[in-house]
């Protein structure tokens, strides 16, 4: 009865409930997959869409598709298969800084058209740091450019980036042949290469910033965190912590006060020590020795130090990625203290450091937490949350006598994708089980590797898709589109669908793009009687090279944080590359797709 009720207005409405959707995005009202989940919600509840159209959506092979090559890709790095290319890269940095970012950024290229791109840079991000420090430039200079390496790379091959694989899966359902997986690489490679070199030359453009770990102190000084009590006659009792001198010395530091195993850090400028109170200050052994002689406290012997205690203490940046276990939630809610004995010291999110109540601002994909703590207490929860310590690269344990495994499941999975021995979807599928079959990865790490928010947004877009084509709302747009460029030429009209592309994704997700603008692209391309495989192929390229700002694609808003950006950071350079892109992009494709 209400699909009866709305059955006339069924384009208007399907329009609005888009425009509002594309709004959220790009608004950030909730995540996209939430707001995503709301639109499809809608569309149910006024029967445009039904529970069959839901089923039907999730029998599309793309996510398959995109999940087996999430646990590939976890396996990779599970065993350590990419860790000798990161030490070697390291190591050279010094002696060739301009041929090693070269040589970086193209092997990051190469890697990111077999593998999924969002992990591969997680894992970069901390050899691009220690690379740029061998370099001794910032590593604002080079953080940008291994997203950008990424998502050209990822251009390669069919199964180089999620956008790809739901474009064709799309193209698919609107008639158009499958495309090999080779099928766009000549134009792929020339792209990458380019924009790789003028990464390189323009350096230039490149911010010189200053991330969360620029709140490190200077001194390279090995540093002791220290718990010591206020005893009852202690000249302190009474006294405002802040105001102790005892505590806030150039070479210590007041970092908590503890009381009744209570922290009272978020208002440390304004407690009044009181007998009992633990003191936990950072400080140097010589400074531990002084604290003695002075009387200030009463402090351990040092020989006793560690398990009365005093311990290694280490100022890291940690970077949350998109499967971080702390995703939404607060500092407060972790207590990291007690489970970790760490210490929060900042949050930095989008070029900014957060001051004001960061231990109640829920953490989100990006973000940049400084944490102190003893190294193995660090090392143990990054593990345990999935994080990344983006001030040096991993140190975990990897399984190195099964990375030959890894990497020949994953060639397989190409090799038997270029000769078309069997859908990418299947190869997908049966890789990933080889890759658990042999341990490669555990089945919790593989589950944690899989962006299943990626996934649910897929699902969810390909939902709004169909209702789009059901109220006719595609055909309306193409409709409308089409005499404006009826009488131009095909080259035109292709520059056309990549611009309103490239600039949608500015605003909208990649895979949302790839979804509703590929329909539109061949359906554009068939009123104008032209062939809509290269319309297609713009779709793809279009959706996956984001560099304007750093919410157009995934990799982008991993480095903002890490690397310390401001918004138009991206801009600056991102101009020259989304230039160059469409200039090699629009001059190329009729090349390898005919007109």
């Amino acid at each position: 009865m209400v699909a009866e009720f709305v059955e006339p207005l069924g384009a208007p409405i399907v329009a609005a409930v888009v425009t509002v959707l594309f709004v959220a995005f790009s608004r950030e009202w909730r995540s996209p997959e939430v707001s995503a989940a709301v639109a499809v919600s809608v569309l149910l509840l006024l029967g445009i869409l039904s529970v069959d159209d839901i089923l039907g959506v999730m029998s599309n092979s793309a996510p398959a598709t995109i999940a087996g090559m999430f646990i590939i890709s976890a396996a990779l790095v599970r065993t350590g298969a990419l860790e000798a290319f990161a030490r070697v890269v390291t190591l050279r940095a010094k002696a060739h800084p301009h041929w090693t970012m070269l040589t970086f950024l193209f092997a990051i290229a190469a890697m990111s058209a077999i593998m999924n791109n969002t992990p591969l840079v997680m894992l970069m991000i901390p050899v691009a740091v220690a690379v740029a420090r061998e370099m001794e430039t910032a590593a604002s200079k080079l953080l940008i450019p291994v997203s950008f390496a990424a998502i050209l790379g990822g251009t390669c091959t069919l199964i180089g980036t999620s956008t790809n694989i739901i474009v064709d899966s799309v193209a698919q359902q609107s008639g158009l042949e499958p495309f090999h997986i080779f099928e766009i690489a000549p134009l792929g490679m020339i792209a990458a290469a380019v924009g790789i070199v003028i990464m390189v030359l323009m350096r230039g453009l490149l911010p010189d910033r200053s991330s969360a770990s620029s709140l490190l102190r200077g001194d390279e000084k090995r540093q002791f965190v220290l718990e010591a009590v206020i005893e009852d006659n202690s000249p302190h009792v009474g006294k405002r912590a802040s105001d102790v001198g005892a505590f806030n010395r150039p070479d210590r530091q007041l970092i908590d006060v503890l009381r009744a195993t209570f922290s009272l850090r978020r208002h440390l400028a304004d407690v009044v020590l009181q007998p009992g109170d633990i003191v936990v200050i950072r400080t140097s052994v010589a400074e531990l020795l002084s604290m003695k002689e002075e009387g200030d406290l009463t402090v351990p012997e040092i020989e006793h130090m560690q398990s009365l205690g005093a311990r290694d203490s280490a100022l890291v940046e940690i970077l949350i990625g998109p499967g971080a276990g702390i995703l939404g939630k607060t500092l407060r809610h972790l207590r990291l203290r007690r489970r970790y004995g760490v210490y929060p010291v900042a949050l930095h999110r989008r070029g900014s450091n957060i001051a004001d109540r960061f231990e109640t601002t829920p953490l989100e994909m990006g973000d940049t937490l400084l944490i102190e703590g003893s190294p193995d207490d660090l090392q143990r929860m990054v593990e345990d949350y999935d994080l990344v310590n983006v001030s040096e690269p991993a140190e975990r344990g990897f399984r190195r006598a099964k990375a030959p495994l890894a990497i020949g499941v994953m060639l397989a999975v190409v090799i038997g994708a270029g000769f078309g021995i069997m859908p990418i979807a299947g190869l997908a599928v049966i890789g990933a089980a080889l890759v658990l079959a042999t341990r490669c990865v555990e089945i919790d790490e593989a589950v944690q590797a899989v962006d299943w928010r990626i996934l649910g947004l897929i699902v969810a877009m390909l939902a709004v898709g169909v209702a789009m084509d059901r109220v006719g709302l595609m055909q309306i747009i193409v409709d409308s589109i089409t005499p404006l460029i009826a009488n131009t030429s095909p080259i035109f009209a292709l520059g056309v669908v990549y611009l309103l592309a490239s600039a949608l994704n500015e605003v909208v997700t990649n895979n949302a793009v790839g979804v509703i603008f590929t329909p539109i692209a061949i359906g554009l391309a068939i009123n104008l009687g032209i062939d809509p495989r290269p319309f297609v192929v713009a779709v793809m390229f279009a959706a996956s090279a984001s560099f304007l700002t750093p919410i157009g694609y995934q990799t982008n808003t991993l480095v903002y944080g890490a690397g310390g950006y401001k918004f138009f950071d991206f801009l600056r350079i991102g101009i020259v590359m989304n230039l160059v892109t469409f200039a090699l992009t629009i001059f190329l494709i009729p090349l390898f797709w005919p007109l």
